[in-house]
């Protein structure tokens, strides 16, 4: 019996339940690549910060903005991005930056959930379906009269038949749920490598501080010099206006 012999015997309810399957997988495989990604970098990225913060501040915060395709690059650069801060403001930076980042991680959760709950209740729809309408056929006075007719082997067959779409519905629901709990242990280990990562980096900035008095702000804008000597304050000539003429004794 092959897969087509299969879809045709699970009744109309495989329709639906292909439905899910294609959701699942669509969502299951986006998430395996988000994780190869995020696992094969992560070590790396945390190493390469956190050793440059012992010498370095400012190249640390380099490091970590090279890597803010990653989630534990954005996670570290958030505190270093800060051009000053003390230690509550770096504290609370992190902590911002991984609940955002966490939450990231778990898309795609709710469709699982959605499949896991859903596929076997449309499997067992399918059975009860498929059981309505093969009793249905039955006639008690052939069963009575003619055992040999082949009835009973066609409503066993009827009744194998029907629970065709309650198996589907389970190997949907048991792969989607063996892939959610996979995922969400990938979920549990991050907030631990957060959760060091977050406190080393603390740790760190506790013990070298970056002195941020080496950062100079600009010159204040001084009013323009007057370079010419100041005037002699005298009559002028040309404003001069002459002395009325004495008039003679007549």
């Amino acid at each position: 019996m092959d897969i087509l012999d299969l879809w045709k015997k699970g009744g109309p309810i495989m329709l639906p339940l292909l439905a899910l399957s294609i959701l699942a997988l669509s969502v299951i495989f986006e998430r395996l690549w988000f994780w190869v990604r995020v696992l094969s970098q992560e070590k790396e990225i945390v190493t390469r910060v956190l050793d440059a913060a012992r010498e370095n501040w400012t190249m640390a915060a380099d490091i970590a903005q090279q890597s803010t395709n990653q989630p534990i690059g954005r996670f570290l650069y958030a505190p270093l991005s800060l051009p000053k801060s003390d230690l509550e403001s770096f504290r609370l930076a992190l902590e911002a930056t991984a609940e955002d980042e966490l939450a990231g991680m778990r898309r795609g959760e709710k469709l699982l959930e959605a499949v896991i709950a859903l596929a076997p209740l449309l499997g067992l729809l399918g059975t009860v379906l498929g059981l309505i309408q093969s009793l249905r056929s039955i006639h008690i006075g052939d069963l009575a009269t003619d055992s040999t007719s082949g009835v009973t082997t066609g409503v066993t067959n009827g009744i194998g038949e029907s629970l065709i779409a309650t198996a589907t519905g389970l190997v949907v629901a048991i792969f989607s749920l063996a892939l959610y709990r996979l995922f969400q242990g990938f979920v549990v280990n991050q907030v631990k490598i957060f959760r060091k990562a977050g406190n080393e980096l603390e740790l760190l900035y506790r013990q070298f501080p970056p002195d941020f008095n080496q950062v100079t702000s600009d010159p204040p804008v001084l009013p323009p010099v007057n370079l010419n000597p100041p005037r002699k304050k005298g009559r002028n000539k040309f404003s001069e206006t002459p002395e009325p003429p004495l008039e003679s004794d007549s």
